[in-house]
């Protein structure tokens, strides 16, 4: 288990658009560029085996910038495919604020990042007391329905507060600011909260901008 003493003070960072990973959950990756390639080769070198999940944006100058806040993983998966290729696993650790990124030789981007005041990440698996299952999950069936998604009922219905909203949120078909939103949520209630707003402005047609005003 990593601990707040072994998380460094730099990471390297892969700004990955729409992939939202948190704390205690799991995001497979499928890796073919060439700077990612080399990332993952750097990474497995290291203690600590993190890498920062991170979404970018788009200015009008036409630059790529970092969200402020993003969520570490420890690969603890890996594999190589015949052509050169990775796929790997990353379990969430914490979620971290860029303090700024830093200029050097390797071919991905790196960031000095704070993890103070995330520390609830690190600690015991969260509870939802108020969720309440029958009034979510008929919601929930309405907006799979209208996605034409579909999923494993009874375990949704079974899995622990945390499991069911984490693994929601990192489902379901948001743009990258919506995912942003839900990542920042400072509490499992709060994400809750976030998701069960997302979902009602989808299925009342709201737009992505008109969703985060």
């Amino acid at each position: 288990m990593i601990t707040a003493a072994d998380l460094p003070e730099t990471i390297p960072v892969f700004p990955l658009p729409g992939a939202l990973l948190l704390p205690r959950a799991r995001l497979p990756l499928h890796i073919f560029e060439p700077r990612y390639l080399a990332m993952i080769e750097d990474v497995m070198k290291t203690p600590e085996r993190l890498i920062g999940m991170i979404q970018p944006y788009d200015i009008p100058s036409g630059e790529t910038r970092l969200h402020a806040i993003g969520c570490a993983g420890r690969l603890t998966a890996f594999s190589e495919t015949e052509d050169g290729r990775y796929m790997v696993t990353l379990s969430g650790i914490s979620r971290f604020r860029v303090t700024r990124e830093v200029d050097g030789f390797t071919p991905y981007r790196r960031c000095e990042v704070s993890w103070t005041g995330f520390e609830r990440d690190r600690g015991a698996v969260e509870t939802d007391p108020g969720l309440e299952r029958e009034a979510f999950l008929p919601l929930l069936g309405r907006f799979f329905d209208e996605r034409g998604l579909s999923t494993d009922w009874d375990s949704l219905r079974e899995a622990e507060d945390e499991l069911l909203i984490n693994s929601l949120s990192m489902l379901c078909p948001f743009d990258s600011e919506e995912r942003q939103a839900l990542l920042e949520a400072p509490t499992l209630p709060l994400r809750r909260e976030t998701l069960v707003t997302l979902i009602e402005f989808a299925l009342h047609g709201g737009s992505g901008e008109e969703r985060m005003q």
